[in-house]
C-alpha cells in the first residue's frame, strides 16, 4: 500500500468517525489515488488533479469542481499529517491565505448615514450590519 492510498485510507476513516459519509468522496479519492499511481506521481499537483476532474468530459462541470473539492480537503488533511513538507511548484497544498477584516472605528454616525445612501435594500442590509457592530 502506497503512502498516498493509506493516507486516504486514514482521512476516511478520521472523516467518518466525525459524522460524515463520504460515500461518493470516498470512491473519488481512492480513485484519484490510483490515477496517481498510474501516473508514477508521489505528490498531489494541480495540473494532475485537474486531469482527474475532467477526465470524464460527459459529465457537468458542476460534477468536476465536486471532484476538486475532494481532492483540495484531503490535500489540506495530507499537509496537515505529513511530516516532511515539500512544496513543488503546482502542489495543492498550500492554503490561500484569508483577508483581513476591517472593523470601522470611529465616526459611525457618518458610515450609518453613507450605507443609507446607497438607497434600496443593499443600502438597509449595510446599515442594519453596521449598526450592529458600531
Amino acid at each position: 500500500m502506497s503512502q498516498l492510498q493509506k493516507a486516504v485510507r486514514d482521512y476516511i476513516e478520521m472523516r467518518r468517525a466525525l459524522g460524515f459519509k463520504l460515500t461518493e468522496a470516498a470512491v473519488g479519492l481512492r480513485d484519484f489515488v490510483s490515477f496517481l499511481k498510474r501516473r508514477s506521481a508521489s505528490h498531489i499537483t494541480i495540473p494532475l488533479a485537474l486531469e482527474w476532474a475532467q477526465q470524464n468530459p460527459a459529465v457537468q462541470p458542476s460534477q468536476w469542481a465536486q471532484r476538486l473539492t475532494w481532492v483540495r480537503c484531503f490535500a489540506r488533511y495530507r499537509s496537515a499529517t505529513v511530516a516532511e513538507r515539500r512544496f513543488h511548484r503546482g502542489v495543492c497544498y498550500r492554503i490561500a491565505p484569508r483577508a483581513d477584516v476591517l472593523v470601522h472605528r470611529g465616526g459611525d454616525s457618518a458610515m450609518l448615514e453613507g450605507a443609507l445612501q446607497l438607497g434600496g435594500l443593499r443600502g438597509w442590509t449595510y446599515y442594519s450590519c453596521s449598526g450592529c457592530c458600531a
